[in-house]
């Protein structure tokens, strides 16, 4: 059974910066796709980063380019954020996401499996 796992969530104040982390297990996921999607209530998911294979090419949405960093580890099971200059309309539940293939996708139908999502709340 694949789990995915965040951490890292928190409270902090605007300009600050925070480090996501997303740990899969049940399979292995070096050569598949994973990502981080974000959303607020009453707005659908919307996709943030996402990683085609463990060193592999990243993608960004605009709104976080040149501020969040996506990685993996070299065994390819743990996806990671790295949140920087973090502002209020940051603020939401952070979701990991992971796909069966190496392609990045931005729509959350294309993801296979998902986290269950960590709170990030950007405020002064």
């Amino acid at each position: 059974q694949v789990q995915l796992e965040e951490s890292g969530g928190g409270l902090v104040q605007p300009g600050a910066s925070l480090r996501l982390s997303c740990i899969a297990s049940g399979r292995n996921f070096s050569r598949a796709a994973m990502a981080w999607f974000r959303q607020t209530p009453g707005s659908q998911r919307e996709f943030v980063a996402a990683s085609a294979w463990a060193s592999g090419p990243t993608n960004y949405a605009d709104a976080v380019k040149g501020r969040f960093t996506v990685s993996r580890d070299n065994a390819g099971n743990s996806l990671y954020l790295q949140m920087g200059s973090l502002k209020a309309e940051d603020t939401a539940v952070y979701y990991c996401a992971a796909r069966d293939l190496p392609v990045v996708q931005v729509h959350t139908r294309m993801y296979d499996y998902w986290g269950q999502g960590t709170r990030v709340d950007v405020s002064s």
